[in-house]
Formats: structure tokens, sequence, C-alpha cells
């Protein structure tokens, strides 16, 4: 990929094609739970380089607002979250949810210049939401299957990944590395063991890919050998601009993840298990809250993983020899994070050598390039119709003269009023 191409792909600030982009989506910001009650401390959030605080105002309506007082530039994240407001701590400016300036103590009369950066929210899957974009712009609200559940059957998680969100979301797009980085962890890890998934991927590393563009994003076909009058298909869904559907694994929760911007450096990388139809059960909830499945023991402040680059990921070479741990670091998030991480801050896209195995990698460039580029030239992109999200991943085994594509149309298309299709 030449280096113009990638500077357009990885660049999202305000202002630059990329970030105007993505800035027409709702984003998840924060957990809900972060800022649980009305009138609790402030957060600090930075997304797509600019920096925001979060607050629940004393109605309990969720607030996100630039961090910085308009009159001297403080942070508010030193003011006074109360009587629906925050007041600065410096001269006493006050600023509600809207970012509307509602006090200045020293000149009343000033208020209506004094007022703040400040984006819509909305709270959907125990995440906070915030749509970045032009106001006349709003698309529908995000429709992903995990968001319209109980909170009962969801478990949401987010954690710092230090590279730029596209080598970290292109690792959940590439299927492929599953039978590899992940070898020995679907043995162990008790949101996917004793599954046939396991054996089908363990057997067969060298994935067929059929790729499908559709409203949502796109769709992507990894077969592999099933049984010896059947293929094992693994579908993935890409939902762009950010979101990925993992195939499930035999009876264990479905999966997600969302991979959103911090700055060009640095991303959220969001994970979600649920269960459609029932709650996640306590033992589900005692292996999540352990960092077990997709997500990944981290610093309950900072949400910095514990295992990271500055100790190597807590790397074990003897279980790397053992095959306990394919590349000697252990658990999903971390394994895919170490590599992705190693690949620079931002990879060096000129440098690489792609293989048949990334097309669906060289597609959702693509598709985000020529949204990126198409919008700076006028016209809409694509995806913001929230009901197209309606769709699941699936595992499945089919009939070697089966068309998988034919097969998703009638079981993944509004897949929502479907049963779980797992192995």
């Amino acid at each position: 990929m030449n280096k113009e191409t990638s500077e357009i792909l990885v660049r999202t600030g305000p202002g630059t094609p990329m970030g105007n982009l993505l800035r027409r989506y709702w984003v998840p910001i924060l957990k809900s739970n972060e800022i649980a009650e009305p009138d609790c401390p402030p957060v600090r959030v930075q997304i797509m380089g600019e920096k925001l605080l979060a607050f629940r105002d004393s109605s309990g309506q969720v607030g996100l607002i630039d961090e910085f007082c308009s009159h001297r530039g403080v942070s508010l994240y030193f003011g006074r979250n109360e009587e629906d407001g925050i007041r600065c701590a410096y001269h006493g400016l006050k600023f509600n949810r809207l970012g509307e300036c509602v006090d200045v103590p020293s000149a009343p009369q000033s208020c209506s210049r004094m007022g703040i950066k400040a984006y819509p929210c909305i709270e959907r899957g125990s995440v906070v939401w915030a749509y970045m974009g032009p106001p006349e712009t709003q698309p529908s609200l995000p429709e992903v299957e995990w968001c319209g559940l109980p909170e009962s059957h969801i478990y949401v998680s987010k954690r710092l990944q230090e590279s730029n969100y596209l080598q970290a979301m292109e690792g959940g797009i590439d299927t492929s590395h599953v039978s590899y980085v992940h070898r020995y962890e679907v043995d162990v890890d008790p949101l996917h063991q004793g599954t046939k998934a396991n054996d089908y991927i363990k057997a067969d590393g060298n994935v067929v890919f059929d790729i499908e563009k559709n409203d949502f994003g796109l769709s992507l076909y990894g077969r592999r050998n099933g049984e010896p009058d059947s293929y094992y298909w693994r579908i993935t869904q890409w939902l762009f601009p950010w979101f990925t559907l993992i195939p499930p694994f035999g009876d264990h929760a479905l999966g997600g993840h969302v991979w959103v911007p911090i700055d060009d450096h640095n991303c959220w990388a969001w994970s979600i298990n649920f269960h459609p139809d029932k709650p996640l059960s306590e033992q589900e909830r005692a292996d999540l809250d352990a960092g077990r499945g997709i997500h990944a023991p981290c610093d309950p402040v900072t949400f910095r993983p514990l295992a990271n680059k500055d100790n190597d990921y807590l790397i074990d070479r003897v279980a790397q020899k053992e095959k306990r741990a394919y590349s000697g670091v252990f658990g999903f998030a971390m394994q895919d994070a170490s590599l992705q991480e190693s690949m620079g801050p931002i990879q060096d896209h000129e440098a690489e050598r792609l293989l048949p195995t990334d097309r669906a990698i060289v597609m959702a460039r693509r598709m985000l390039h020529e949204a990126a580029v198409g919008l700076a030239n006028g016209s809409e992109p694509p995806a913001l119709d929230g009901a197209a999200q309606r769709v699941r991943a699936a595992g499945v085994l089919l009939d070697r003269a089966a068309d998988p594509m034919e097969w998703a149309k009638r079981h993944l298309a509004d897949g929502l009023n479907e049963p779980v299709y797992s192995v």
C-alpha cells in the first residue's frame, strides 16, 4: 500500500479525511459504569485526537464536552460536577452537558459567548456512545445485536492498545491467524474449549477465503476441511467502519469487537460477549472478569493490560517450547495485541507483502479509503443505517457442494431472528 493511501487510512484527527468519515458514525466512548451515578467524578476521554470530558449530571443524563474551559484553558477534570453541570475550579464558570455556559460569576452577561464543544450521547449495551459529526447528518442508532440485549445477557470490556486502530482492527478481520497464534489457547480457555470448531481449526491451517461486500460492510467466509463430506465455514462479519463479529464456538457466548482510535498511535479495543436468548452464567461472568476469552486483565483506572510491551507481555519461553502458548504469550487478547503492537505505533504499509489470505484486509482498506475520499468529494458514507447491522457471525458445517453465500442469505441476513449457528 502506498504512503498516500496509508496516511489517509491511519490519520483520524479533526479535519482529516478518515477522521471526518469516522465521525459520521456513533462512537463508543466509555462504559456506562465509569460514570455510574449522577454528579459522580468526571472522566477524561480522548477520541480521535480530541480531549474531552465525560460526566453524568444531576438528572442522570450523560454529557461529553471539551475538557478545557473557554476562559483560560483550564482542565474541567478538576471542576465540580454538581447541579446539572461542571463548574470550573479556577474562576467558577459553569457548563451544562450541552456545552452551554450557564454561569460566569464575574461577568454574567458573558455566558452566551463562553460555550464549549459538546457531543450528543446515548447509552446502549452498557456503553456510552457519542455522535461527533455534523448535527444535521446524525445517523440512526447502532443496532449491533449486543446493543439491544439486557445487561444480564452481555459482558463488555475495553483495553488500551498501543497501536493505530487500523492494524488492531485488521487482526479482527484476519481469521487465518487463529490456526497459529491461538492454537493452544483454544484448548484451555473456558470460553472456547471443548468444541469441534477447535479440531477443524487446528487440523487445517490452509484457509480458503471468499469475501462478500454488502450493505453493512463485509462477510468473510473462511473454509477449512470439516468431516469427509463437509467443509467447516467460519463466517466473520465486519460492520463498517469498526465492528467485528466473531464466529462462535459451540454453545459458548457469542463475541465481537469495536476498534476506536484514541489518537493515531493508540486505540480502544472493545470486547463483547453475549447470549442472545439467556443471561450469562455466574461461571461465565467469573471467567470474563478474570480476563479470559477475548478479554484481558487490565489496570482498573488506565485500562492498560497488565501484560504489555514494558514487560514483553509476560512472554513464557518454556510454555512456548512445551506447546502451551504458541508465541509464549497467554490470552487471546494479548496474543493478538503483542503482535500488532510489535509492528510499531503505525505499521509501515509500504514494506508489507500481502498474501491471498489477506484479501479481506485489502477489501476493508479499499472500502475505508473510498468512503473517506468520497466524503471529501461530497458523497455520503456507507452503512449509516443501523438496521443493516442486524446480522450474526456463524460457524457451520456445509456439504462440500453447498454455496456458503447462498446459505448466509437465508440464515444470516437479518439473522437476529434465526438460531445461533455454531459448531
